[in-house]
Order: structure tokens, then sequence, then C-alpha cells
């Protein structure tokens, strides 16, 4: 991803997140000013054209404003989640061979399975998710029997490796 992209990507999210503040701005001066103009008005008939004309008006903005507000924040996110993902699908380890498409090296080849007591998955022992860790067990066989635990995604352990 290039600087440009990532440049005009967080321009088109920043008027968003502008407006969503002018609207919310907006709309509390216009609660204020309905306010005013109901706290000085004695009768009912006279009150009702400031809730028409600013309190409901101002109202109104301020939840546009805080929608585009979470928009513009869930956009900003959005753009910056791809930037990352871009990074991490451009990066290319210092030794890889420009030559050729490099073969996916598997995760973790051991056959010994471990699991974490109170888990849900079963894994290789050398898979990074339990790799190292003192609280990682063997997988007892009846766990595997009953169905109770299941492979891992990462390092996709095969029943028959126990």
């Amino acid at each position: 991803m290039t600087p440009m992209t990532r440049t005009a990507r967080l321009r088109s999210v920043h008027p968003v997140l502008w407006a969503g503040w002018a609207a919310l701005a907006a709309g509390a001066v216009l609660c204020v000013i309905g306010w005013y103009g109901v706290s000085g008005e004695r009768y009912t008939a006279r009150q009702l054209p400031y809730l028409a004309s600013c309190t409901v008006p101002g109202a109104a903005l301020i939840i546009a404003g805080s929608v585009l507000i979470a928009h513009g924040r869930g956009a900003l996110a959005g753009a910056r989640v791809e930037e990352l993902y871009g990074l991490l699908v451009a990066a290319e380890p210092a030794d890889a061979d420009v030559s050729g498409p490099a073969a996916a090296a598997p995760v973790a080849i051991s056959g010994e399975l471990r699991m974490v007591p109170g888990g849900t998955l079963w894994h290789r022992a050398d898979c990074p998710l339990v790799a190292g860790k003192p609280e990682a067990v063997p997988v007892d066989g009846r766990l595997l029997a009953t169905g109770d635990l299941g492979p891992c995604p990462i390092c996709e352990p095969d029943s028959a490796d126990d």
C-alpha cells in the first residue's frame, strides 16, 4: 500500500468526522436556544414554536452528528486495519527466494497432541498456540473419541497423530 492510498483514505474519512462534530455542535446550540426560548414563555402556545423550530431539529442534529462520528471512527479504524493488513501481506522474509513462489511451510509438525484444560481444541505440541505453555497437557483419547475437542485451525492436527 502506498502512502498516497493511505492519505486518500484518511482524507475521505476526516470530512465525515468534521461533519459529525459540526452537526453535534449545531444541534447543541439549537437545543440551548430552544430551551432558553421555552423557559422565557409562560404560555404553552408560545412555547411550541421554540420546540418546533429549535429543540426538535437540534435533537435531530445531535443524533445525526453522533451517527456520523460513529461511522467516521469505524471507517477510520477500518482504513487502519486495511493498511496494517496490507503491510502484513506485503512483508516478505529477508531470505525469501525471489525466483519463484515459496512453498508454505507447515506451522507445526510434531506428532504429539496437546490441549489446554477447559479449551475446545487439540493442537500439535509445537503449535504456536500451546508451545511453551506449562498448562498445556497431553490430549486425553476419551475427549477425542467423544468429540468434545476439535482440531486447531492453525496447526491442523490429524486425529491419527495421537
